[in-house]
């Protein structure tokens, strides 16, 4: 037998380590079969293949925004927790990059946080700047553990000295978020603890001290409290006014049932969080919105996303080779209303650049019987609408509408709410915490209502009123149901301005 040449034994050793209808992927680059799966979305970020939960390490360092997440290496299930890692130029197109941190001695890599040691108070960079990962080491016990890495996240060191918070006698002690207080020169952590979050400040990231907690008589308590964030924001409106937001998740207990995301606004100062805030305010209203996380390093602006999944049926959503998705990366503001502080929030202005074949209306009254939108169709929509109110009861529009199947955002006048209904939203049967309405008050501004809804293959999120009211929620319909709808029941509502733009996928 004549021996093989080398390059028909390399494509025959190909063939035979990559199985059969199967895609092959290299790192930042991906074929149409791999990220063109019926519920596979299209602009919003999902892992190649297997499980993915919470984003971990948001940080933006030397032109590049690093997503860090909560990865099973090994199934499409949760387990062997370690961090996936993605880039990105422009919050949009990412590219994959290797698993940065995997199980270890001291248990699975749980959530936490990147920051960048600018004047190395670690001692790790010799003299220069790094990045430096904050994390969970979960095994017997949940510490708080760190990582460095010297050349932009490719590759991490843990820290000899792990743990460097070592557990407290808490039983969930876990998802440390990390920055740098300019006033006292000195890095500070808050970290989940059970029902409410703790504060540590170090001057060199080894070395911690507690100085405080919050949360035990405020906000939701109807599980426990996961993933804190928190940063200072500037007020809209009131020059020179600024106030510290601290958001922290729930589990169970969430306003939508499940999993879910609620803020606190008040005075940090490097020690101690405190609030006058007596009622619970929730980030959103939706069904899938969970560890928020905001990017560290920005220099302009806060940018957060969260995975958009709820712990009550998150293992059995039915997507494959691949379980979870982010959310559109938000940027967030404060607002004060009526004595209130208010929590805006808006889809980053780089998704702009996905926008194609724009459709426009003007002044137009709508009536039960208006059929304005019945030649367009499409999986991935832009949809900016503004109504002033009239007779209608209700309005508002439904989404990747088929024969049987569609989901509906509208606004009741009545009750002053904005909903999603998701019940004929497609495939609901995988658990029976998925189909429902979902809803918040949301008061007209000057009698108008404004909606921005970003629809993909698999999710909805809709920004009310300027992101004053946001409802996030997965669906999984037909690939065929792409119908659009603009209703009105009770009576009439005038459009004032309607833009519907179709959006380019960004792995195509």
């Amino acid at each position: 037998m004549r021996p093989l040449s080398v390059l028909t034994f390399l494509l025959i050793a190909s063939l035979l380590l990559v199985p059969w209808g199967t895609s092959k992927v290299q790192a930042g680059n991906t074929n149409e079969t791999l990220y063109n799966e019926p519920y596979r979305p299209q602009y919003h970020f999902s892992p190649q293949k297997n499980w993915m939960n919470d984003p971990n390490g948001l940080v933006y360092y030397k032109g590049e925004y690093h997503l860090f997440y909560q990865y099973n290496p090994y199934g499409n299930k949760w387990g062997h927790m370690s961090w996936g890692h993605a880039v990105s130029k422009d919050l949009i197109h990412w590219k994959h990059l290797p698993v940065a941190l995997k199980e270890d001695d001291l248990g699975m890599i749980f959530s936490g946080s990147v920051v960048v040691d600018k004047h190395d108070t670690s001692g790790f960079f010799d003299g220069k700047s790094g990045m430096v990962a904050i994390y969970t080491s979960a095994g017997e016990t949940q510490q708080q553990s760190i990582a460095y890495s010297k050349d932009n996240g490719r590759t991490w060191h843990k820290y000899k000295g792990n743990p460097v918070i070592p557990n407290p006698g808490i039983k969930d002690f876990r998802d440390p978020k990390v920055f740098w207080y300019d006033e006292t020169d000195q890095w500070v952590m808050v970290v989940a603890a059970g029902d409410r979050v703790q504060f540590y400040t170090s001057k060199n990231l080894k070395d911690w001290t507690f100085t405080s907690e919050f949360g035990a008589d405020r906000g939701a308590h109807g599980g426990v409290w996961e993933c804190p964030e928190l940063f200072e924001l500037p007020v809209k409106g009131n020059p020179g006014e600024t106030k510290w937001v601290l958001q922290v998740d729930i589990n169970p207990g969430a306003v939508a049932g499940g999993s879910g995301a609620q803020y606190f606004v008040g005075e940090f100062d490097g020690k101690k969080f405190t609030t006058e805030q007596k009622d619970v305010k929730w980030v959103d209203y939706g069904k899938d919105f969970y560890a928020t996380q905001s990017w560290n390093n920005t220099p302009d602006r806060r940018i957060w996303l969260a995975w958009m999944n709820n712990w009550q049926y998150a293992q059995d959503i039915p997507t494959s080779p691949w379980r979870g998705a982010m959310s559109i990366p938000r940027e967030v503001s404060l607002k004060k209303e009526d004595g209130e502080y208010v929590l805006l929030q808006e889809p980053v202005r780089e998704l702009s650049q996905l926008r194609k074949n724009i459709h426009t209306w003007k002044n137009q009254w709508i009536t039960p019987k208006t059929n304005l939108l019945s030649d367009i169709k499409g999986e991935t929509l832009e949809i900016q609408a503004e109504f002033q109110l009239d007779t209608a009861k209700e309005f508002g529009f439904k989404v990747r509408k088929g024969s049987e199947e569609e989901t509906v955002i509208g606004y009741n006048t009545d009750n002053k709410t904005l909903f999603v209904d998701r019940t004929k939203s497609g495939q609901t049967d995988f658990s029976e915490h998925f189909p429902g309405v979902y809803q918040a008050k949301m008061e007209p501004e000057n009698n108008t209502v404004q909606l921005r809804i970003l629809v993909d293959r698999s999710s909805v999120e809709v920004f009310g009123n300027d992101g004053e009211t946001v409802l996030t929620n997965r669906i999984f319909p037909n690939l065929k149901s792409q119908g659009l709808e603009l209703f009105t029941e009770g009576g009439n509502v005038k459009l004032k301005t309607l833009k519907i733009y179709h959006l380019k996928s960004t792995w195509k």
